[in-house]
């Protein structure tokens, strides 16, 4: 780590990272794990998307994941940063939020005070990335860090996500579709759009076939952004770029953004979004 470093963004592994982001020294990643039946897989830099869903495909059980270790998260701010910020999957679907606090309670404990702010996204994914995106423009600007935080907390309750997948299984299945009703209308093809209401899961609507579903999402999505111009939205998709393309241009469609940033899912978006799936913040 180098003395010039003046501020770390630590995500854990559902931060989808763009590629040019991977290669900037501000950014570290702490993975889960995830496992599909006896396979256990590290999702950092060697996940293999391509391999990692056709071991989905195989396997009759639903893949897991586990959070990281609170000493994974101490020794990630022992480090020459002054100040830190951490990104975690939204509390409700992860106990990596969790972990990263218990982390900076042993951290402080052992070595003191340190401008340490961990944030649970409420989000995952694409959300997590359009935090860590605001973070680092702001200390770009040389905002102070406890301004950065308080701007931080409040664009948290601002930034909407949204998501289409091609089926819901993974988290049906891994029980964070708490209170909402199955769906079992596959048959039909009805794809629902699904948002998150302080990091919970819930339905927003519903549309025949995926194209329908992602224009759904977007009008719904431009809807609740008020006014663009000055905004950035964050689209991750998994295997499918293709149709972040697709969600990109009707995004343009309706209104000026920004900026649109397209990243791929690493392994624990992968896990939840499925082959062919797309997140939206904004």
């Amino acid at each position: 780590m180098s003395n010039s470093l003046k501020y770390k963004i630590i995500g854990d592994s559902c931060l989808d990272l763009t590629e040019e982001l991977k290669r900037d020294p501000h950014f570290q990643m702490i993975p889960l794990t995830l496992q599909v039946d006896d396979v256990q897989i590290v999702d950092d830099e060697t996940f293999d998307q391509k391999r990692f869903l056709e071991l989905v495909k195989a396997s009759p059980n639903c893949p897991k994941t586990a959070c990281p270790s609170p000493e994974t998260f101490k020794q990630a701010f022992t480090c020459d940063a002054e100040d830190i910020f951490v990104i975690t999957l939204s509390s409700h679907l992860s106990g990596s939020y969790n972990s990263a606090m218990v982390g900076l309670q042993m951290y402080e404990e052992e070595y003191g005070h340190k401008n340490i702010h961990i944030l649970d996204s409420w989000s995952a994914s694409s959300g997590e990335l359009r935090a860590a995106l605001l973070i680092r423009e702001l200390e770009e600007q040389g905002v102070p860090f406890e301004e950065i935080v308080e701007k931080l907390e409040v664009f948290k309750t601002q930034m909407h996500t949204y998501f289409v997948l091609e089926t819901l299984d993974a988290l049906r299945k891994n029980g964070r579709l708490t209170g909402l009703q199955a769906f079992f209308a596959t048959t039909l093809n009805i794809k629902p759009v699904m948002g998150a209401d302080k990091g919970v899961i819930v339905k927003l609507d519903q549309a025949r076939g995926i194209n329908k579903g992602l224009a759904r999402m977007c009008a719904i999505a431009v809807k609740d952004a008020g006014d663009t111009a000055e905004k950035t939205a964050v689209i991750a998709h998994c295997n499918n770029r293709g149709r972040a393309e697709q969600v990109r241009d009707e995004l343009l469609k309706l209104a000026p953004f920004k900026e649109i940033v397209i990243t791929e899912t690493a392994g624990v978006a992968t896990v939840y979004a499925g082959d062919g799936g797309i997140v939206l913040a904004i």
